[in-house]
């Protein structure tokens, strides 16, 4: 099992659709298995209701999408039946998340499942400890081009997205604020801090992706133990933040690195992202650079911060399984 994690637009879906080219890696899209579906501890056990409601969920954010899926009990009774199928019985959340996992990816002809859910980050102990034969790639990415994608993210209706709910796109405009993000991009980044020397973890610089493909991708088949293939770099150009889809389009765009010096970031938000991520920037050999805020746009941004934060939390309080549990590791 493969799981690419780090924070969100830091190029995990890249990576996913990368390794998704090779003919023995089914990459899923975000499940969210870990956090939002169930809550720690992930190897209790469980009851058959809440095995097969559970099952209910993956089948329909993986037939539907994680952001425009429908209703989970449309698809209970085809829970039921791979359930029914497994011997044995799955009895805890991460032996049926293993199990599906499988299960998919041989519908698929493939052997290998790939989980490529960012947020899983925050979950890699967990992973560790719950498959032994897995392997964690760690997305990193300059945090100002992060915020970019970030405020860009609720236009992706409108750049290909154009299955997206109106909802989700109202969802990713209150979430963006350039402290939260900020901050949230440190608490992804430190919480694979721990873990960068671990036999089963490999850290990717999405800079490194783009500007030597090849190399970096070959390195990761040699983690992963396959082949590399060059068809594995002949990924459509969709996803972005920042400008259209062009699905016709293959291949890893060296363009979409330092997207923040556009100039489509204000002074006011680089400079708050540079000051919160300081430290770890230094440690990730991401330059600062010296600018002056503009001091109006700087005191609006501290004066929404609590308003956006405090919108933001209502807006996904659907998506946390245990509110407590979910802070504790975010924050």
């Amino acid at each position: 099992m493969v799981f690419v994690v780090g924070n969100s637009r830091s190029g995990t879906t890249m990576m996913g659709r990368i390794l998704g080219k090779h003919p023995s890696v089914y990459t899923f899209g975000e499940l969210h298995f870990f956090g939002q579906l169930c809550a720690p501890p992930f190897s209790s056990k469980v009851g058959r209701k809440e095995i097969e409601k559970l099952t209910s969920q993956l089948f329909c954010i993986q037939r539907e999408g994680y952001r425009t899926h429908g209703n989970p009990r449309r698809f209970l009774s085809e829970a039921q039946l791979f359930l029914e199928s497994l011997t044995p019985y799955p009895e805890t959340q991460a032996e049926l998340f293993d199990a599906f996992l499988h299960h998919i990816a041989a519908e698929n002809s493939r052997n290998i499942p790939c989980d490529q859910t960012p947020r899983n980050v925050f979950y890699i102990a967990d992973i560790l400890q719950l498959y032994p034969k897995a392997r964690i790639i760690n997305m990193i990415r300059d945090p100002r081009d992060v915020l970019l994608s970030q405020k860009g993210k609720w236009k992706r209706r409108f750049l290909g997205g154009s299955d997206m709910p109106m909802k989700e796109t109202f969802r990713d405009w209150v979430n963006y604020h350039p402290i939260t993000i900020s901050y949230i991009w440190r608490t992804a980044v430190t919480a694979a801090e721990q873990f960068l020397q671990h036999e089963r973890v490999v850290s990717v610089y999405f800079e490194e992706l783009l500007t030597h493909p090849d190399m970096t991708v070959k390195s990761i088949c040699d983690f992963v133990g396959i082949t590399y293939t060059d068809e594995m770099l002949q990924v459509p150009q969709v996803g972005s933040s920042v400008a259209e889809d062009q699905p016709q389009q293959l291949g890893i765009n060296p363009h979409r690195a330092h997207s923040w010096q556009n100039g489509e970031l204000s002074s006011a938000e680089i400079y708050l992202n540079q000051k919160i991520n300081a430290a770890l920037m230094k440690k990730h050999s991401y330059s600062p650079v010296s600018i002056q805020p503009n001091v109006p746009s700087l005191m609006l941004h501290l004066l929404t911060f609590p308003v956006k934060l405090g919108g933001a939390f209502l807006f996904n309080l659907d998506r946390i399984k245990n509110i407590r549990q979910t802070l504790k590791r975010r924050l």
